[in-house]
């Protein structure tokens, strides 16, 4: 009795030094953000004052007034906006229906196509770039929204997600779906995408996130400035206002606030998908 409270404790305070290196870790990889925050809020030449001071004493809400002069940042968020919600409702739908169909049927050569359409993903995208972008001016998409779309609405990673998750639902609901007279888009649309909501909303985040994030694609396809994306108005703001720290970091702050809305409100669905997939670390 004695020796498994000896355990029970040295258990215990094992755990509490686990959940404290954690929180450090936790904290440090906030602080980055925090001061992204705090310059925000502050005049250029307080930025790096020292020693730092973490709540400016007046803060200058300004800054968040002042860059939607600066540039045309509505118009870059709204192409961004734009380019991330069909791109990733793109994804979802191609994603999760090419899944279906190489978890579920049985045709031929269905594992060499998979394993073929899977194998893309260790090819890296520049060394693809070039004959891509020849191919989208060719086809007389060069400096449209369109060339982006088409680029990025289907994912390799997607399918191989989905079809992971597709696996794990058991044969016997298509089969009885089947059997009530359900043809295989009914059955797709109708058990396999109701059940595979945390898969989908992990697919979601992903998604979103690399196509908001996304710099080289717009930058090599979009030279209009009316087409540009965040990213790249971000870099415009830098390099016409280069000193002006204080209006970049609020820029930036803007340009974080969808993705952080998107993560946290999917973030329950994201935890389960990643441990439903097969994507553990």
């Amino acid at each position: 009795m004695i020796q498994r409270k000896k355990k029970n404790k040295g258990f215990a305070i094992r755990v509490f030094f686990i959940y404290v290196l954690l929180a450090i870790i936790a904290f440090s990889m906030l602080i980055p953000f925090v001061w992204m925050l705090s310059s925000s809020l502050k005049l250029n030449k307080d930025v790096f004052m020292f020693p730092m001071k973490w709540i400016p004493e007046h803060p200058r809400w300004q800054n968040y007034s002042d860059i939607w002069t600066k540039i045309p940042l509505g118009v870059f968020i709204l192409n961004t906006v734009k380019l991330s919600v069909i791109v990733t409702f793109l994804q979802l739908l191609s994603s999760s229906f090419a899944a279906y169909a190489f978890a579920k049927l049985r045709f031929p050569a269905r594992r060499g196509l998979f394993l073929g359409y899977i194998a893309t993903i260790a090819v890296p995208w520049q060394a693809y770039m070039v004959p891509q972008f020849i191919l989208m001016r060719s086809m007389g998409l060069n400096n449209t929204h369109l060339a982006i779309i088409c680029l990025q609405a289907f994912s390799a990673f997607g399918v191989f997600m989905m079809k992971q998750f597709y696996e794990s639902i058991p044969d016997e609901l298509r089969e009885a779906a089947w059997i009530d007279g359900l043809s295989e888009y009914g059955i797709w649309l109708k058990i396999m995408l109701p059940l595979s909501k945390p898969a989908l909303s992990t697919l979601t985040i992903i998604t979103f996130v690399n196509t908001w994030n996304d710099f080289l694609g717009p930058m090599i396809y979009l030279t209009r400035t009316e087409l540009k994306t965040i990213q790249i108005g971000l870099r415009m703001f830098i390099s016409q206002y280069s000193s002006e720290y204080g209006l970049i970091m609020a820029a930036s702050v803007v340009a974080l606030i969808p993705v952080l809305a998107i993560f946290l409100s999917l973030q329950r669905y994201f935890v389960q998908g990643v441990a439903s997939t097969g994507l553990k670390g």
